[in-house]
């Protein structure tokens, strides 16, 4: 393939320019899979990347470690869930473009009125990923990079999520995080996640105080797509639609801050304030 060969070309000839050629070559390969948008087989990437099969295997193990690429059952390569992820923002669904574009705009006013970061995380079958984020106008900093998969038992991502998806999706996810093989102590941990779940659905956001970074709060709701509440008895009952009817939860809005920034004690009025944002945009 022209485009992927003038990069590898470009890599090769341009060592003195502080480059890391290793990584030009795999993301050359990505190029490949990213260009021809369907599943290939190896000696199809090789050629298309002028590369001993080999060679281009090494690389395609290291872009599927890291999620950027993914093998099939029949030896074809395709792309990963991180690549998926970010292709998210301009594809897929009903009228996508415009939902993003309306999701990205909640992000940055709620960014602006609570000075707190803003991630917009999708749902894929290995959990949720965050699609995008927005950084708060302070010296402080908390984003969780764009691809990444956010654990469902200690993120308010996570947790709204599992909330929303079928125990059948959700306790093979959540049992793998707890690494452990003892039947009692993951009985034990559902029962008290399954308690967690409700309670998330009753009052329809997820919250946590310090779970994955201590001094760290943060507040997780769900988007409610147009069309989704508009079949809905009545508007504040959309997202127990969600739940009750087993409806999928694609994209959630997640709010991250400081314990100043973001104080549990104002917990309900900050939801309102976050409610009130996406209302106004019929995300919510």
């Amino acid at each position: 393939m022209p485009a992927a060969k003038t990069l590898l070309d470009s890599s090769v000839t341009s060592k003195n320019q502080s480059g890391v050629q290793s990584l030009e070559i795999g993301l050359s390969i990505l190029d490949v899979l990213i260009d021809r948008n369907e599943p290939m087989m190896l000696k199809d990437i090789a050629e298309a990347m002028q590369m001993h099969p080999a060679k281009c295997h090494r690389y395609l193990v290291s872009l599927i470690r890291k999620d950027y690429a993914r093998k099939l059952d029949d030896g074809r390569y395709g792309l990963g869930d991180r690549v998926n992820a970010l292709a998210s923002l301009g594809h897929t669904g009903v009228n996508q473009n415009n939902l993003l574009a309306r999701l990205t705009q909640v992000a940055n006013e709620i960014k602006d009125a609570l000075n707190c970061g803003v991630q917009i995380a999708k749902w894929f079958s290995e959990g949720p990923i965050i699609i995008q984020s927005v950084e708060p106008d302070s010296p402080i900093s908390i984003i969780t990079r764009i691809g990444s998969r956010m654990p469902l038992t200690t993120s308010a991502t996570g947790q709204l999520f599992a909330s929303y998806q079928p125990d059948a999706v959700i306790q093979p996810l959540v049992t793998a995080e707890w690494q452990t093989d003892n039947e009692a102590i993951i009985t034990e941990k559902w029962q008290n996640f399954s308690h967690l779940q409700a309670k998330i659905r009753t009052q329809g956001y997820a919250t946590v105080t310090g779970d994955m970074l201590m001094g760290i709060n943060a507040i997780t709701i769900p988007v409610i797509l147009p069309q989704l509440a508009s079949s809905a008895a009545k508007p504040s009952t959309s997202s127990d639609k969600v739940a009750s009817e087993g409806l999928p939860l694609e994209y959630a809005i997640t709010i991250i801050g400081t314990t100043e920034q973001l104080p549990m004690s104002e917990q309900h009025n900050v939801v309102e304030q976050i409610l009130a944002i996406a209302q106004r945009y019929q995300i919510a």
